[in-house]
């Protein structure tokens, strides 16, 4: 009995190394994809990442596309899911999340006036959100909002984000941690607060000293290597292993991304061991 349970514990041990997986935002290549994606298909895999997140076929048919997939050991785990097409048919969603082999679909942005949203708009995107869940869960698949930093506004107890958080039931969130620091949250509280609600996370440092917004804009240069930002991603990598979220999702909208990535992800692997 002793024996089984060491080995049990040895199992389990293994496991939870192994829960997160680093993946990659292909937003985070969108200029370099434009003219050579076959050459950063092919680089991916030797920054030690395997799963992507985003769809398209940049350029290639289809059958070419999962073949360039495959060649390279890729595949697609989450995809988009635009706001105004969740509230009508969910037909493209499904088709487009089951093309590429995806779990996950990612609403990014709630349709709303410049500046931060209102209460109203956010009940009303959570009640859709739930509503489009539960049709998703049936078709084996997850829905998950993103959170931009709009959302954020302060309450007399709180922000109004925690309405969608406490109320979220058929969705869950692919938090970008960026966003909910230029907002003004505070993203390892919120995990702490709301746990196991983050199967995915965008994995994203924020410059030192940038100021805060509610308008969801940033300028993309203040994405940083994680690790040297504001944001505290050591803390959150650590929250999410003891959570068990699934992807630790790198999105590096500057510039250098091509040169920060690899570092991103060797922080991470840093941080899991």
């Amino acid at each position: 009995m002793k024996r089984f349970t060491l080995l049990t514990f040895a199992l389990l041990m293994t496991f939870s190394l192994a829960a997160q997986e680093i993946a990659l935002q292909l937003y985070s290549l969108r200029n370099e994809l434009k003219d050579n994606p076959g050459k950063y298909f092919e680089m991916i895999p030797s920054w030690g990442i395997n799963a992507l997140e985003g769809g398209g076929g940049y350029g290639y048919s289809d059958s070419e596309f999962q073949s360039m997939l495959k060649d390279n050991q890729l595949r697609i785990i989450g995809v988009g899911a635009d706001y105004g097409q969740l509230s009508q048919d969910l037909s493209p969603i499904i088709a487009n999340a089951k093309k590429f082999g995806a779990k996950y679909v990612t609403c990014y942005w709630i349709p709303h006036a410049e500046g931060p949203i209102s209460a109203e708009e956010l009940i009303d995107a959570t009640a859709l959100f739930n509503d489009a869940g539960a049709k998703l869960q049936k078709e084996g698949l997850t829905l998950l909002y993103h959170p931009h930093g709009y959302e954020f506004s302060p309450t007399a107890d709180g922000q109004l984000m925690d309405y969608m958080f406490e109320n979220a039931k058929n969705f869950a969130f692919n938090m970008d941690v960026f966003w909910v620091k230029q907002g003004g949250g505070d993203p390892l509280k919120i995990m702490k607060t709301y746990p196991g609600k983050f199967p995915m996370l965008h994995m994203k440092d924020r410059r030192k000293g940038t100021k805060n917004s509610l308008d969801g804009r940033a300028d993309v240069e203040d994405n940083v290597v994680l690790g040297t930002g504001d944001v505290g991603i050591a803390a959150i990598i650590k929250e999410a292993k003891k959570q068990g979220t699934a992807f630790l999702v790198i999105e590096d909208e500057s510039s250098r991304s091509v040169s920060q990535i690899p570092q991103s992800v060797a922080f991470i692997q840093k941080h899991l061991k």
